[in-house]
């Protein structure tokens, strides 16, 4: 039987990237997008290929509509078809009041977190196909346990965001079914470079700490609960929001 694709938007660093990996050693054949670091998406592609899996790094922006439409397309020229697509692209800012936040910022938060997200789902409707043997394709959000705790006085903006992917996430599941199951995680306090971009690079290890498990997660972590909503494990699996937080 042929081997699944996966198509793993912001695919080069930290959840994307433990994404891809880890469904590339499932079985996967990977696609991955990135926006800007190179670099980072080759390194993935080396690490898939060393370990004698297939994978294609696909430059664009997701908020460019142009941009999404041909990653699909790039993807389905090389692999023939795509079964899964991880919509994980998205940016957060340093902590600010909503009171302090210019209009710069939060429409660079939208159009990355919401409308990058509804413009990769939409692609992926139209694109995705049955898996090999049958069955639904998958599409999963990345959304944030930020959705539910809202995440005052450092970036509301966000959190809102993400409380957009949740709503998009149920309303997907029903219009999509039984074609595509759709599903959402939501980490937590997650190890990875987000925390720096977003100018608090201790912000894992100080609220991670705090948490019921009393630690960050890992990317891994998240990659594990992404790749099981795209299983046929989870094959009844549609609609949910499944927390990667820690118990926080």
């Amino acid at each position: 039987m042929t081997a699944p694709v996966m198509l793993v938007g912001g695919g080069s660093r930290g959840i994307g990237r433990a994404t891809a990996i880890g469904a590339a050693r499932a079985g996967w054949r990977v696609a991955l997008t990135y926006r800007a670091d190179r670099e980072s998406a080759d390194a993935v592609v080396a690490a898939i290929k060393g370990a004698g899996g297939e994978a294609l790094a696909i430059r664009g922006d997701v908020t460019v509509e142009a941009d999404v439409v041909r990653g699909y397309a790039e993807a389905v020229a090389r692999f023939g078809a795509v079964h899964a697509a991880v919509v994980n692209a998205g940016i957060v800012g340093p902590p600010l009041r909503l009171a302090d936040m210019g209009i710069e910022r939060l429409r660079a938060m939208i159009d990355t977190n919401v409308l990058g997200a509804m413009l990769m789902a939409r692609e992926a409707a139209r694109t995705l196909s049955p898996m090999p043997g049958g069955g639904a394709s998958s599409l999963v959000f990345v959304s944030s346990a930020a959705a539910r705790l809202g995440s005052p006085g450092e970036y509301v903006d966000y959190a809102a965001t993400k409380g957009a992917v949740d709503t998009l996430t149920v309303g997907l599941s029903k219009e999509l079914a039984p074609r595509i199951r759709v599903n959402a995680v939501r980490p937590g306090v997650i190890d990875t470079d987000i925390h720096a971009s977003g100018g608090q690079p201790d912000r894992a290890a100080r609220v991670g700490a705090l948490v019921p498990l009393e630690r960050p997660g890992t990317a891994e972590e998240v990659a594990s609960a992404i790749l099981w909503l795209c299983s046929a494990g989870a094959g009844y699996t549609t609609g949910a929001l499944l927390d990667v937080a820690g118990g926080r």
